[in-house]
């Protein structure tokens, strides 16, 4: 049986859609690697011109890739994110003590923030007193939703309400946040690094600590995570 031909043209797998849609992106992906390294370089004031020099391609050739100047410094400022989210994410997970997994995350972020403090600044200049951008919102909630996961399971393993994991996850990444920032805005601090990451240690441990008596959960800076886990799981298997 033959098909009735309806006299528009097919369209052909070659590939070529698909290819020129993979070069739009490898562009845009070196066009924001690009601007980053402006930053670091430079600071938060950067133009357009400084992201073409250093790619040698002429400023309309940056644009053609964004709509404009407002979403370019957004799709920055996600770059920026994805880049401290690929060294964070990891550290949220249990491993060692509680003391060991709570140092491990605050360093990483604080460790983090120390080295590209121009792309910290970048950040925190698009957030005004009360608001967040998305980029900055998404990112959060990334963070706040792995840390709230990790509790809940935690919080679920003694019979507990997981619906108190979130509030206190999300607390602890504001809390973490907020010192970060109020650290790096102060030009007149002379806390290290070092003495930042400690307080931050310290603090969050002793917010896991209380919640965790209040809830009668025997677990303390020194409990070893991965025997807690088994010993609940053992418990509840008998």
């Amino acid at each position: 049986m033959t098909g009735i031909s309806t006299g528009k043209p097919t369209a052909t797998a070659d590939g070529r859609s698909t290819r020129w849609n993979g070069h739009k992106a490898r562009r845009r992906a070196d066009m924001l690697d690009a601007a980053l390294a402006v930053i670091e370089e430079h600071g938060t004031d950067i133009s357009v011109r400084q992201i073409a020099d250093r790619l040698e391609v002429p400023r309309p050739v940056v644009y053609r890739h964004f709509a404009g100047r407002t979403d370019l410094d957004d799709q920055i400022r996600r770059h920026i994110l994805e880049s401290l989210l690929a060294e964070l994410l990891p550290r949220l997970r249990p491993d060692g003590t509680v003391r060991d997994a709570v140092r491990g995350a605050v360093g990483t972020y604080v460790g983090w923030v120390e080295r590209h403090p121009n792309l910290h600044r970048f950040l925190t200049a698009a957030e005004p007193p009360g608001e967040s951008s998305g980029a900055l919102a998404g990112a959060r909630d990334r963070i706040g939703g792995q840390l709230a996961d990790l509790f809940a399971d935690t919080l679920a393993r003694f019979g507990l309400d997981r619906n108190r994991a979130r509030p206190m996850a999300f607390g602890t990444v504001g809390f973490v946040d907020g010192v970060v920032n109020s650290w790096r805005a102060d030009p007149r601090t002379t806390l290290t690094s070092d003495q930042v990451e400690g307080i931050l240690t310290e603090s969050v441990l002793a917010l896991l600590e209380g919640n965790a008596r209040s809830l009668d959960v025997p677990l303390t800076r020194d409990t070893v995570v991965g025997e807690l886990m088994s010993q609940v799981e053992a418990a509840r298997a008998q």
